[in-house]
């Protein structure tokens, strides 16, 4: 859609024709899809779908992300007006990037959300589209692991966070944010030994064989020693990324339910995600943006950022030809 075009559109997440190319509609009107995407359940044809998954009934301490995917749309608004820094190619322009709504669920069942969520994702997958998911807390990832094992068979993982989240928990029945890796590995859907969790600065002692590259790591030796590091630990390999909001410190995304002080910059983040650029990555997600405790969309917008980085990291790994 050309600049000078943009008087004659209104709400382009409902009237654009072509679902490629910048926006450059006002930041502070119109409809608040991701980035500004077409809204739209055909997946006819396209590459990425971006959705949301509103829940957060499975959390340790402050409730509302289940606002989370709502607000990251929100603060996605301004960046669309000009291709992504740093990656030297527009994604926007080379591949076809939807918003596919949020995911529907009665809040009222929550024993049938896990399900409800891995059929949801896999009928994205089964459509030849990938999945960014914006959450939600952090049980989210469990089930869309589910659905993304079955396609791709076991995954590497890359996940930003503050804790490990290998807690362990045997009990098939519940729902716990702060124990789905556990679980992961456990089902076979993680293969520890090729994964990596970046920025973890709370104390378990298992670990399940993960690497893991703390906080302290990646103040002291740098991004680009801690994305080259991670790229050598998963390879070649399928990798989903899910990124916990509560990886940033504090100063930097104060509106999260378990915050810990001493997380990585909003700077240092960005570096190693871009630096991640060549992983084979099939999936990702952003979680624990939780609005309630936000100040000023901090966080809101931090996470809207990190989702854009992942997409460029999805798009970047299918122009190498994954």
């Amino acid at each position: 859609m050309a600049l000078e075009d943009a008087k004659n559109e209104i709400d382009a997440a409902f009237t654009r024709q072509d679902p490629r190319g910048l926006s450059y509609e006002n930041a502070f009107a119109g409809a608040t899809s991701f980035l500004r995407r077409r809204y739209s359940k055909d997946l006819a044809g396209v590459d990425l779908a971006i959705t949301g998954i509103p829940f957060d009934q499975a959390v340790t301490n402050r409730p509302g992300t289940r606002l989370g995917p709502r607000a990251i749309r929100e603060a996605s608004s301004l960046q669309p007006f000009d291709r992504p820094y740093g990656w030297g190619f527009d994604p926007l322009a080379e591949f076809t990037v939807v918003d596919y709504g949020d995911m529907a669920f009665d809040y009222a069942d929550v024993p049938a959300f896990p399900g409800r969520l891995t059929v949801h994702v896999a009928g994205i997958l089964e459509a030849g589209a990938g999945a960014i998911c914006l959450g939600g807390d952090h049980s989210i990832t469990l089930p869309i692991l589910r659905a993304y094992a079955a396609k791709f068979g076991r995954l590497s993982v890359i996940q930003f966070d503050a804790h490990t989240d290998t807690w362990a928990d045997d009990d098939a029945s519940r729902i716990d944010h702060g124990t789905f890796m556990y679980k992961a590995v456990k089902e076979g859907l993680v293969d520890p030994e090729s994964s990596v969790q970046i920025g973890i600065r709370t104390d378990n002692p298992e670990t399940l064989g993960f690497h893991i590259i703390d906080a302290r790591e990646v103040h002291e030796a740098g991004a680009r020693a801690v994305a080259e590091r991670a790229r050598g630990i998963v390879g070649d390999r399928p990798v989903y990324l899910t990124f916990d909001i509560d990886c940033l410190d504090p100063a930097f995304a104060p509106g999260t339910g378990t915050p810990v002080w001493g997380g990585l910059s909003s700077a240092q983040t960005a570096h190693v995600l871009r630096d991640l650029a060549g992983i084979n990555l099939v999936g990702g997600d952003v979680v624990e943006v939780s609005p309630p405790f936000d100040s000023g969309q901090i966080t809101a917008v931090a996470g809207a950022h990190v989702a854009h980085e992942i997409l460029c990291l999805w798009c970047r790994a299918r122009r190498n030809g994954a």
